[in-house]
């Protein structure tokens, strides 16, 4: 007989899910140590009675959001933008707010000009 030993699966590959009426977010890396769930644990492992941490919703109430860093957005949409809409979130707020910056910057040094 040969053992078979599973691979160990990277948590962070390990798609989060979202409460419906509070917007908590399971992430499996962290795990739920409020009700003794190991890090690692896949949202679908979970005892069935589990329920949110912050609100006790149910686990139907949860909706599947995917993996971190997946980009936002519907994924028919993912194509246009000139490519934007393939940025993650933290992405996507580092373009905003560092072109905001640059702006500012820029209007700051129109006091330089004499």
């Amino acid at each position: 007989m040969s053992s078979q030993t599973a691979d160990p699966v990277d948590p962070q590959s390990l798609d989060r899910h979202e409460c419906e009426a509070c917007g908590y977010i399971y992430e499996p890396a962290k795990g739920d140590s409020k009700r003794q769930i190991t890090a690692g644990t896949p949202f679908e492992e979970l005892p069935p009675n589990w329920r949110c941490p912050v609100c006790s919703a149910p686990k139907a109430r949860f909706r599947n959001i995917g993996v971190t860093g997946k980009p936002s957005g519907f994924e028919e949409n993912l194509g246009y933008g000139l490519g934007v809409n393939t940025l993650t979130p933290t992405q996507k707020n580092l373009l905003i707010f560092g072109g905001l910056a640059l702006a500012f910057l820029f209007f700051l040094s129109l006091y330089g000009l004499q």
